[in-house]
């Protein structure tokens, strides 16, 4: 079967991480043309992280007026800020304490909270900086090698309310709650963009983008932009069944 138009197939883990800081930059200059502000979801784990360092060094550090973006995350472990798993604690360390980012400008989910409590949190406040239809101009996900993406986890999705733009969920195969965006959000942005790197994600890769569509067994393929782009980049050990 043909690689989709849609997703873009790298050597190694270096060169995914170019493609993806590329891409960002490209989709938020694009947006800060359009408008003031441009709002982009981050993501935790080590393609992030990679690419964030790029981000944050020349040249790319030059070609976007971080000023005007606004930062957001699409999901966060249960644990305060500064703990080694907060998603939150990784993009301030790699991408916005060396971008100089005011905190004005990071919207971070409250991990130290109650999860329920913290999640309405974040619901609301999209709502109020976003609108009552709230619309992100990037999401950047990655894709685990059970499928998952964000924190939507294989067996998690079916009771997920559709008119949320965040929740908590109680997560079993890790035996812990995870606070998400949920598909609503993630579809309703402009721009979505999903990594995936290592061989150990070629078999979730093959089910989601050329079996059948199977969304509670493979979160990913309910990522689906309504009136936005979608793009995948993954590298050459992930595509290997493709």
């Amino acid at each position: 079967m043909a690689i989709p138009g849609n997703v873009t197939v790298l050597a190694d883990a270096a060169a995914l991480a170019e493609a993806a800081a590329d891409h960002a930059i490209a989709v938020l200059i694009d947006a800060l043309t359009q408008r003031d502000l441009a709002h982009v979801a981050l993501a935790g784990g080590s393609t992030p992280r990679a690419v964030n360092a790029l981000l944050a060094a020349q040249p790319r550090r030059e070609a976007v007026d971080w000023s005007r973006v606004i930062f957001w995350f699409g999901d966060e472990r249960c644990v305060p800020p500064d703990d080694a798993d907060s998603n939150y604690r990784m993009n301030r360390e790699t991408l916005l304490d060396p971008l100089d980012v005011a905190s004005s400008h990071v919207h971070r989910i409250r991990g130290e909270d109650d999860p329920s409590a913290a999640a309405a949190d974040y619901d609301a406040v999209m709502k109020r900086e976003l609108g009552e239809h709230p619309r992100l101009d990037l999401v950047q996900l990655g894709m685990g090698p059970e499928g998952h993406t964000a924190s939507l986890f294989p067996g998690t999705t079916k009771g997920i309310d559709k008119d949320k733009y965040c929740i908590a969920h109680y997560v079993p195969q890790l035996d812990k709650w995870r606070i998400t965006l949920t598909p609503r959000a993630i579809n309703a942005a402009r721009n979505v963009v999903i990594t995936a790197g290592g061989k150990e994600k070629a078999d979730a890769l093959h089910a989601v983008l050329e079996g059948p569509r199977e969304p509670d067994v493979y979160p990913a393929q309910l990522v689906n932009p309504h009136h936005g782009e979608l793009r995948w980049l993954v590298d050459a050990a992930a595509a290997a069944k493709l």
